[in-house]
């Protein structure tokens, strides 16, 4: 979900009108290869086996183990954290610059707990979320509100992002996967939970599946005429492919269908030649305007490439697209400059007239979660230069800018999901009896 200030205020008021409704009813040509890597027939999901790209790029393993247990301390422990404690049981993570805690960032809590075999952190997180965010009873039931404000404890809006419950399900099925179901909470009904009361949204309440059914693509918010166009960065295929294997509910071939649909969609929605896209976009991949902002690459755009990545490594089933869009991205970014690149663009490469402000500062700048999602974009770059982009990220500061502007939330989770990648540590957690982990 878009995290900016002013797309946050747009945002509650079309939810909040909403949910009051139903209760009441730059042209950059492509890096030339200097040698092609061949495209690895088989994801990790078939091999077991996870590229180490620090390593590749000439960092000792216990540089790489420092450098993520690091940036892990940083972000949940340092004292610049997002992650507090309440109580002996509870935790929530907080975007602290909005003065929020969301469901983006909650579940991303989950998913850097479960892949860093942090249980404790993973079950305190999930109790939160579910005492003070989900919804336990009409047309909403099973879905989350998806901010609400850590002083008041009042909701700033009852509606869901459908990202939220994305990354829910698929944490909590890893989970599941990885610690059983019988050492105190049940990960699986969880999961199970959420996708069953999906599937039983019909409309009722103006209130939709995640996903709308006709499209096969995750919808922006399931709730009203926000279920009919999406986020690119919304559409994570690999998680799509998990849930097709795990989540046993009936509709394995659905998520199939959709993770695919996901592939096509991503090839219209990155077609510029910079590789680009819209942070929102109508299912064709064509631009939707908002009340907030008018379309362009903005803050919710910089996960695409991560995303691309995570499925070229985890199930290579398109990887001769994601390695071309790969060196097209950054390809556009080299030629802005490797270590002066902005933050938001017109997808063709030209500066915004209109600037989104992150919190309430609005300036461009060389972000450090822009850094780190294109440097996981070179997981998938046959490009002879794709290391540089490796470099750049490890050389780079989770650490106040210049101006004193300071993002440990969006900057620090993209920066430490970036780490992970680029070490083999994000991987798809299998059964724990199945799973045989391995680097290469």
């Amino acid at each position: 979900m878009n995290y900016s200030y002013f797309a946050d205020l747009g945002r509650r008021a079309c939810l909040l009108a909403l949910c009051l409704g139903y209760l009441g009813a730059g042209n950059a040509s492509a890096q030339t290869p200097a040698k092609t890597r061949p495209a690895a027939p088989k994801g990790a999901f078939y091999t077991n086996k996870y590229p180490n790209l620090l390593r590749e790029a000439g960092y000792s393993q216990a540089d790489i183990d420092q450098k993520v247990a690091q940036a892990y301390h940083d972000v949940f422990e340092g004292p610049n954290k997002v992650y507090f404690e309440v109580g002996d049981s509870l935790a929530y993570v907080s975007d602290v610059k909005n003065e929020d805690a969301r469901t983006e960032g909650l579940s991303y809590g989950l998913m850097v707990a479960v892949q860093l075999d942090k249980k404790e952190v993973f079950d305190r997180l999930w109790r939160w979320s579910k005492q003070h965010l989900q919804h336990q009873s009409g047309p909403l039931a099973g879905y989350f509100a998806w901010s609400i404000n850590t002083t008041t404890m009042k909701r700033n809006s009852e509606g869901p992002a459908s990202d939220g419950e994305l990354y829910f399900v698929t944490s909590l099925l890893f989970a599941a996967n990885r610690w059983g179901n019988d050492t105190g909470i049940n990960y699986y009904q969880e999961a199970r939970r959420i996708l069953d009361a999906s599937w039983k949204k019909d409309g009722t309440g103006d209130v939709y599946n995640l996903f709308n059914t006709k499209h096969k693509q995750i919808s922006f918010v399931p709730v009203g005429e926000m279920y009919n166009w999406t986020d690119p960065s919304y559409h994570v295929p690999a998680f799509l492919e998990v849930w097709a294997e795990y989540a046993k509910d009936g509709h394995a071939q659905f998520y199939r269908d959709c993770a695919d649909t996901a592939r096509v969609f991503l090839h219209r929605a990155c077609a510029a030649p910079t590789g680009l896209n819209y942070d929102y976009t109508e299912f064709s991949g064509r631009p939707h305007a908002t009340k907030w902002a008018p379309p362009a690459f903005r803050y919710d755009s910089w996960r695409v490439p991560m995303n691309i990545a995570m499925d070229y490594v985890w199930f290579g089933k398109d990887p001769r697209w994601q390695q071309q869009y790969a060196q097209r991205f950054q390809g556009f970014l080299r030629a802005k400059g490797l270590n002066t690149f902005e933050d938001q663009f017109n997808v063709d490469g030209s500066r915004p007239d209109f600037i989104l402000p992150a919190g309430k500062v609005k300036k461009l700048r060389h972000s450090l979660g822009l850094v780190a999602t294109s440097a996981a974009a070179s997981l998938m770059s046959p490009d002879a230069k794709r290391l540089d982009f490796v470099h750049a990220l490890w050389q780079a500061k989770l650490a106040p800018y210049e101006d004193g502007y300071f993002d440990p939330y969006y900057d620090g989770l993209l920066y430490l999901f970036s780490l992970m990648h680029l070490s083999g540590k994000y991987q798809l957690i299998k059964p724990q009896a199945a799973r045989l982990p391995s680097s290469k």
